[in-house]
């Protein structure tokens, strides 16, 4: 028996190779839950989806843009007509706009805080009424340690993340009563394409950015993944409304 054997999960953000939303959905996957991921990305969903199915699991893949409601209502409708029920959802899907005050534009700003806090209530709006049929289920909202701390740059980013955090806990008071859990997940430095995207591909300034932490490692994907299993998994059922910083120490200091 895998650790969520039979559960039905949506993980949006899937495309990405390497990324958090793949990486969980596939993790995910491998212990036994049905997947439905989506992204922009039709065709890396579709692979993602895919290379599940080749593995022996059970996906299928939507394309989704998580800012628009009524795509979050399409996800939702064929989710439960094709599994039945739903009992995760995995928020992952986001974008980085990384600029200093001067640089950021009003534009900017609003794109950032749609695709990576709005884009969470909607998620949240539209699974819930189906995870209460399911008798409850488990929310988990990607937020970051920008979430938490300031760091440079990341002027709408943080404020993205930190909506995302205080957004979760207030979720968990509002939906322990229907066995709903939400928590969220704090990365710190992960070598995936976002990140990479960040350093210009160059993954010794990712480690170099890791050497004075108390784990002086990059984090992998994986990392990540591991801890969104744990949270899924009936293991957390008495953990709701909390933050887990998968960050080698960052925010330890």
């Amino acid at each position: 028996m895998g650790r969520v054997e039979g559960k039905v999960a949506i993980v949006t953000g899937a495309a990405s190779d390497p990324g958090l939303g793949r990486t969980t959905a596939m993790t995910l996957a491998r212990e036994g839950a049905r997947l439905v991921v989506t992204d922009v990305d039709m065709d890396g969903a579709e692979d993602c989806a895919r290379k599940i199915r080749d593995a022996g699991g059970d996906a299928f893949a939507m394309q989704q843009d998580v800012t628009s409601e009524a795509v979050w209502a399409e996800v939702v409708v064929k989710t439960v007509a094709t599994y039945g029920r739903l009992d995760v959802l995995v928020n992952n899907a986001g974008i980085a706009v990384l600029k200093p005050l001067d640089d950021l534009t009003l534009a900017d700003w609003n794109r950032q805080i749609e695709v990576n806090l709005t884009s969470v209530f909607l998620g949240c709006k539209a699974a819930v009424p189906e995870l209460r049929k399911s008798g409850g289920g488990s929310i988990v909202n990607m937020s970051s340690v920008a979430g938490l701390i300031g760091l440079r740059t990341c002027i709408a980013y943080g404020a993205s993340k930190g909506g995302v955090r205080l957004m979760t806990k207030s979720l968990a008071m509002e939906l322990g009563q229907d066995n709903i859990r939400c928590n969220s997940v704090h990365p710190g430095v992960i070598w995936t394409n976002m990140q990479a995207g960040a350093r210009s591909g160059d993954k010794e300034a990712g480690r170099a950015a890791t050497a004075g932490l108390p784990l002086t490692r990059l984090g992998e994907p994986e990392d990540i993944a591991n801890c969104i299993l744990y949270l899924a998994s009936d293991e957390s059922s008495y953990v709701t409304g909390a933050e887990f910083t998968v960050d080698g120490g960052m925010t330890a200091q």
